[in-house]
């Protein structure tokens, strides 16, 4: 396991709202109006303007917003060889929309280069931005599991037999690409790396877990390979790298995609899970109470993710300072933390508040943590 953080820090989930002038890049750039170079300076201008906005606001982890992406996940697979960016047919149905439809699928032995994976060029620009500060650069990427979840998706998942014998020899792939691309952002100056992961999200939902499709997936033994997966991706690391994770319900343009607590899923993830920190969306009833919390093992943290990046309207201070305390009944504050529920943009369409809003939504979170926490 990873040596745990001296503190956790003032650091945001990950996602930052798109600049118009990014926005427009984007589209120009798919309409083939500029070409790559122009889009990565377009780029580049907006990661500083943002690093210096987040220095501004007090943050100790600094991220590039995942300006790069369109999504939080797709993106960081398609840089592995032996993965395919394709288009399915239909999208992830949230509760009250559908997402675009791209998707992830095998098209060889899965791979991590360091010379063609675009991600290890992100950090290197992140980091020459906090170098000479007093800030951190914080890399995000999907965990292993929500990988493997992408690649068992439906159709996707016929491709598997075509370059695995076993399912095996894809967990061992899986988990040797993730290995490998981790050391790559330490060599790079990465000590703190968070795995984003909707994948436990299945568990939690009731109406989903009802049907006989979700009856089967529970009872599949799945959440051992989740499990299996992610902490074979993270074991044997460097001590002073720290691996936090952040489980989330879907978070795309304001809507969700699971509702439900944590119980179902706390007997593996919050007990088993090699991670430092846990960072979990507690910004409505949908996430349930606080009880699966004392399931935490070992001196693991968890940040409570009570101010939601969903939309602009502020939390009443009081409510979320009793929340904690509520929580500290199963934790101990010193184990506890608070952050938004999630990013403001897990895609590049962004959640539906404005600029303006997701800095004040930081700025309540700094000052609640210095209240409680002083």
């Amino acid at each position: 396991m990873t040596k745990t953080q001296t503190k956790i820090g003032f650091q945001h989930v990950g996602g930052f709202l798109r600049p118009d002038v990014l926005k427009q890049a984007r589209k120009d750039f798919a309409a083939g109006n500029i070409d790559h170079d122009t889009l990565t300076t377009i780029e580049n201008e907006s990661i500083k303007d943002l690093v210096n906005k987040e220095i501004d606001a007090g943050l100790d982890y600094v991220t590039d917003g995942e300006f790069r992406r369109s999504y939080w996940h797709l993106d960081f697979f398609w840089g592995f060889e032996g993965i395919d960016h394709i288009h399915y047919g239909e999208g992830y149905n949230f509760a009250h929309e559908e997402t675009r439809d791209d998707t992830a699928i095998l098209s060889g032995k899965i791979r991590f280069n360091k010379n063609t994976h675009p991600f290890i060029k992100h950090f290197k620009f992140l980091k020459s931005l906090t170098d000479g500060t007093a800030v951190e650069p914080k890399q995000t990427i999907p965990a292993p599991a929500q990988l493997y979840i992408e690649l068992v998706r439906g159709t996707n998942a016929d491709k598997i037999k075509e370059f695995y014998d076993t399912d095996e020899d894809l967990y061992a792939d899986i988990e040797k690409a993730y290995h490998d691309a981790i050391l790559a952002f330490y060599d790079e100056g990465a000590r703190i790396i968070q795995l984003d992961d909707c994948s436990w999200g299945l568990f939690l939902d009731d109406k989903f877990l009802a049907t006989p499709d979700g009856q089967a997936y529970a009872n599949s033994g799945i959440q051992d390979i989740l499990l299996e997966l992610n902490n074979g991706a993270i074991k044997d690391l460097p001590d002073d790298l720290t691996i936090n994770t952040h489980i989330c319900r879907g978070n795309y343009h304001s809507d969700f995609a699971f509702a439900g607590g944590y119980g179902p899923v706390a007997d593996t993830v919050f007990a088993k899970e090699n991670v430092d920190t846990y960072f979990l969306e507690y910004d409505s009833t949908r996430a349930g109470d606080f009880e699966p919390l004392a399931k935490v093992s070992g001196d693991k943290r968890v940040v409570l993710g009570l101010i939601t990046s969903k939309k602009g309207e502020l939390e009443d201070r009081q409510v979320i300072i009793d929340r904690i305390n509520e929580a500290s009944k199963y934790l101990p504050l010193d184990r506890l933390w608070l952050s938004t529920q999630c990013g403001f943009a897990s895609t590049e369409e962004g959640n539906v508040l404005t600029e303006q809003q997701e800095w004040a939504k930081l700025a309540l979170v700094k000052s609640i943590q210095k209240e409680i926490w002083r």
